[in-house]
């Protein structure tokens, strides 16, 4: 019987070790790489060194609760100038106090100002667009950010709930742009935050018209992408689409009470942090949350039964906790 040295045993154990290390080494130099690549590709291969916060101008929607007011709260502790548009007036927190005009339905404070507006009557957008350029010039950032769900399944929900989901979560994107990024269009100078969810890449029971107006939201952000580059000459202006899993605010509130689930669930904090660090670095991008979360968008190249199997687990959870 042939018997080998522990020394030799040992060297070979090394030269393993050494070879797994190098390949790994490899993978992450790799996907660092590929990381790069996708950030100049979806920024058309050009750096924007133009931004001077003193001077941009954001508009966010649905910026009086939740994670919008996190993220208005965030630019404004920075000195940008945001325009908060939301159904929902600020509390007392935000230090409200009337404009000027005490008829305006707007309010404002230091490097912040609210309009009262429904995003799902293009009426309304139109006015407080042309009441915003007059008043404070054109805006540079364009958050939508406003989301509403049903949580109800597609027999049930009333035909007036399901077009306040789609005017609220994808509708009001259109009308926005057409209203903001003419401006960013002539200085090629801009950006255009998408925010979207997981439901982008599944749809499951109970959740129906929501994951198709955030798969919509998906489509919009692509199409602005191109037609920014090739349509309208404009290859500066950014474009950003955020996609956070579950995110702790009380539209899952059932959700995230319930024993059953077992998902993680993202603080508001996380993903308004993401959207300001996104938006001060200059460069568009998809961010997907939590970071290792970014298998999700492949799941439509996995095998059907796995994709059926994926859809099914969450879809259980969601129509027990939706059932009560």
């Amino acid at each position: 019987m042939q018997r080998y040295s522990p020394t030799l045993i040992g060297f070979a154990g090394s030269r393993r070790m050494g070879a797994a290390l190098f390949i790994l080494a490899g993978i992450f130099m790799l996907k660092k790489a590929s990381n790069r690549l996708s950030l100049w590709a979806h920024n058309n291969y050009m750096s924007d060194k133009t931004w001077d916060w003193g001077s941009e101008l954001v508009v966010i929607t649905g910026g009086c609760g939740g994670i919008g007011a996190l993220v208005v709260s965030k630019l404004a502790a920075k000195n940008i100038k945001v325009v908060i548009l939301d159904i929902v007036e600020p509390n007392t927190k935000l230090g409200k106090f009337p404009s000027s005009d005490s008829n305006s339905h707007s309010y404002q404070e230091a490097n912040c100002v609210f309009y009262k507006v429904d995003i799902t009557s293009g009426e309304e957008i139109n006015a407080v667009a042309e009441k915003l350029r007059n008043e404070h010039g054109d805006p540079t950032v364009l958050i939508n950010n406003a989301g509403f769900g049903s949580a109800t399944p597609l027999l049930q929900v009333p035909e007036n709930v399901v077009r306040k989901v789609f005017d609220v979560n994808i509708i009001s994107h259109f009308l926005l742009v057409k209203e903001f990024l003419p401006a960013m269009v002539d200085r090629n100078h801009g950006h255009v935050v998408t925010v979207a969810s997981m439901g982008s890449f599944m749809t499951q029971a109970s959740n129906v018209d929501y994951a198709c107006t955030k798969a919509a939201a998906l489509a919009f952000h692509e199409g602005i992408n191109q037609e920014l580059k090739i349509l309208y000459n404009a290859p500066s202006v950014r474009t950003t689409i955020i996609h956070p899993s579950w995110v702790r605010t009380p539209m899952i509130s059932k959700l995230s009470n319930n024993p059953a689930f077992k998902a993680s669930i993202l603080e508001p904090e996380h993903v308004a942090h993401a959207i300001v660090s996104q938006i001060l670095s200059g460069y568009g991008g998809q961010i997907i949350l939590p970071e290792g979360g970014s298998w999700v968008s492949s799941v439509r190249g996995f095998p059907l039964w796995l994709q059926e199997k994926l859809r099914t687990q969450v879809s259980m959870v969601l129509t027990e906790v939706v059932g009560k």
